[in-house]
C-alpha cells in the first residue's frame, strides 16, 4: 500500500506520517501539490491524503490533476475549516472527508475502507 500525504502544515503532515509507519503503513509526505504530483510520477499511490485547503494548489484541485493521471487512485481529505461547499467536491467518487483534528485509529479504519471499494 503506498500512501501520499500532502498537508502545507509540516507538523501535522509529517507527524501523521510517524505515525502511520509505527503501524507498518509507509506514507509519503509533502507540503505543496507541485512535489506531490512529481512523486506520483515514480510512485503509485493507492489512496491520497489531502489537506482541502492549500496555499496555491488547493487539495480538491490537486485530487483533479491526480485522478486525471492515475484514475485508479483512492481520496481521503482533511479539513480544519472546510465548507459545505468543499463538502460536496470532496466527497464526489465515494472519498472520505475529515475534520482536523483526526484520530489515527479513525484514520486508518476509513483507509482500510475506503481501499476495499
Amino acid at each position: 500500500m503506498n500512501i501520499l500525504l500532502v498537508d502545507d502544515e509540516i507538523e501535522l503532515v509529517s507527524t501523521l506520517a510517524e505515525r502511520l509507519e509505527i503501524r507498518g503503513i509507509e506514507a509519503h509526505w509533502f507540503t505543496n501539490a507541485k512535489d506531490a504530483l512529481k512523486s506520483a510520477e515514480t510512485v503509485p499511490y493507492d489512496l491520497a491524503i489531502l489537506d482541502v485547503k492549500m496555499p496555491r494548489t488547493s487539495g480538491l484541485e490537486l485530487r483533479d490533476r491526480l485522478k486525471r493521471k492515475y484514475p485508479n487512485i483512492k481520496f481521503i481529505f482533511l479539513t480544519g475549516h472546510g465548507s459545505e461547499e468543499d463538502y460536496r467536491r470532496g466527497a464526489v467518487d465515494g472519498a472520505v472527508y475529515l475534520v482536523k483534528p483526526i484520530q489515527i485509529d479513525q484514520l486508518i479504519a476509513r483507509m482500510n475502507e475506503i481501499l476495499k471499494t
